[in-house]
């Protein structure tokens, strides 16, 4: 059935808005139903972006920019795509947290989520049917929102975060917007402020658990499998008490990653082998201490364990390099509510002399003398100048990344590590820091941040076709990422930074997708990975409809 005039104006996917051309608008009925004008896409985004300027604060400059996505993708990722540094912030991470919370008054557009209920589960398939409209999907974030960084439990609110991540898929590795799909387990919520505002949106209850919610789980990945057989299925933001449980249920038998679990895991990898890069040590020689063993926490210690282990050492080597601080203190095995991830890296109370006295990271940090030192806690302030120095006295380059985020909960500033360590500290954090000027070197601050990663990472396995997501793929896109560094360069970050994210993530797409390859992992017969990323990597540009 031939689409009428208005289909086309109201799908993002297809308008273009003021740039149809006469010979598009004879054609598609479009006659007057535009002003007389036709712009091309350069002046489009150079019209929305005065409008996107005037706006007086980061959120209304969000809310400019989703209704520009909800009307019509190609200028919004254009956008996107002229300013990078300055939108990143703005459509993710640290504004979308403004989003999330003020997400029932803010509603206008779905923004073509699927909203799975667990009070419906019959429904999951034609959900998954009804919300992507035909198109072929081959990339699905997932989120249950129930564990966001900094943020906590904010049931179908969080879906903004499935939206933010695939925005960011787009603008840096070039993926298809319109094979994208995001989708939020609507599971209820423990937030007592959802619960009690007549606003909210989602399931009005206490949060599912055990057998209900597992089933949830199993009949969407069934669906989604049966539905979008090609897809790469990327988990987001499930609490401590789901995340590892089903991923470890499903990696080995779809196309699958947790971004919190695997994706944090490298791209803090990346950052230390930058650091080790920079400092020319060895990662084998390092006493890591995570300050925060959460999901982010245990998922960055299990991949430097892997790391550990591909570079000589045996599992029970490994594992005695890493020294995990939670509430209780330093984790030991007899210490409680331990969760099972947590189990697989304590100590013995042997080790320690004054081991009961090891309740705070003070302590801690006196007693292991740790080298690397990362904070997923959300405790701002937490590593203070006392504990800084106490580190620096023992490593000539102390590792240093406060990465809990939005800025409010950082574990300390950038500047302050600087100036606490004599310009010694190698410093990532986990939201963008300006270079820090001191003793006449500009110190440039790497952001671990996992959109430097998981773009690339994404779109290596689509565009290779991969089967499978393993540690081998997870290690090469980590060492792809870390290499990116200055050595020479006093002053230079551990990271590569966002302005060049399109440029590394290409690079770290066609590592992963090599790797995939190399493993006999791909579905389809590719001789050349290069040429496989580069013809599936979609341009801002405005094309024929072909209706």
């Amino acid at each position: 059935m031939a689409l009428n005039p208005q289909d086309i104006l109201n799908n993002p996917f297809l308008n273009k808005g003021t740039a149809f051309t006469k010979e598009e608008r004879q054609a598609y009925g479009l006659q007057g139903t535009l002003p007389a004008k036709v712009q091309t896409l350069d002046e489009q985004a150079v019209q929305a972006y005065g409008q996107y300027s005037s706006k007086t604060t980061d959120l209304e400059k969000r809310i400019f920019l989703m209704n520009v996505f909800n009307t019509n993708r190609t200028l919004f990722y254009r956008l996107m795509e002229d300013h990078v540094v300055e939108f990143m912030p703005i459509v993710y991470d640290p504004t979308v947290a403004d989003s999330i919370e003020q997400y029932n008054e803010l509603f206008v557009s779905p923004q073509d989520a699927a909203f799975l209920s667990v009070d419906e589960p019959e429904d999951v398939e034609a959900t998954l049917k009804n919300a992507p409209g035909g198109r072929d999907i081959r990339l699905i974030v997932v989120t249950d929102s129930e564990g966001i960084l900094g943020m906590g439990d904010w049931g179908v609110n969080g879906v903004d975060i499935a939206i933010g991540k695939l925005m960011v898929y787009t603008a840096a590795a070039g993926i298809n917007p319109s094979m994208v799909l995001p989708v939020v387990i609507d599971a209820g919520t423990n937030n007592e402020k959802l619960l009690h505002d007549p606003l909210y949106l989602g399931n009005r209850h206490e949060r599912v658990r055990g057998e209900r919610y597992y089933d949830l789980i199993d009949r969407f990945v069934q669906a989604s499998g049966k539905l979008f057989p090609e897809a790469l299925l990327h988990w987001e933001d499930f609490g401590r008490s789901n995340a590892a449980t089903i991923l470890e249920k499903y990696q080995d038998k779809i196309t699958t990653f947790n971004d919190d679990i695997q994706g944090t895991g490298i791209v803090v990898l990346a950052g230390i082998l930058g650091a080790m890069k920079i400092s020319k040590e060895k990662l084998t020689d390092q006493r890591i201490l995570i300050f925060g063993a959460g999901t982010a926490g245990v998922g960055i210690t299990n991949q430097l364990l892997d790391e550990m282990k591909r570079q000589g050492l045996s599992e029970e080597e490994a594992r005695k390099h890493f020294f995990l601080v939670d509430k209780q203190g330093l984790l030991f095995n007899d210490t409680e509510e331990l969760t099972p991830g947590q189990k697989a890296f304590v100590h013995d109370r042997s080790e320690f002399e004054n081991s009961n006295e090891l309740t705070n990271l003070e302590a801690a940090v006196k007693a292991v003398q740790p080298t690397i030192m990362i904070g997923t806690s959300t405790q701002p302030g937490a590593f203070k100048e006392t504990i800084i120095k106490e580190m620096a006295a023992h490593t000539e380059r102390p590792v240093i990344f406060p990465l809990s985020n939005p800025t409010k909960l950082a574990e300390a500033k950038a500047e302050d590590l600087i100036k606490w360590t004599d310009g010694k500290a190698l410093v990532a954090t986990g939201i963008p820091a300006a270079p820090v000027d001191y003793k006449g070197v500009t110190y440039e601050i790497g952001q671990a941040n996992n959109a430097l990663m998981y773009p690339g990472l994404g779109f290596g396995i689509i565009a290779s076709t991969a089967t499978r997501v393993n540690g081998e793929m997870l290690s090469q896109a980590s060492h792809a990422l870390g290499g990116i560094v200055d050595t020479e360069q006093p002053g230079a970050a551990v990271l590569p930074p966002v302005a060049k994210l399109t440029e590394f993530s290409q690079t770290i797409a066609e590592v992963v997708g090599q790797s995939v390859l190399d493993q006999k992992l791909n579905r389809e017969e590719i001789s050349d990975i290069k040429k496989a990323v580069s013809e599936m990597k979609w341009e801002a540009k405005y094309t024929d409809l072909n209706l």
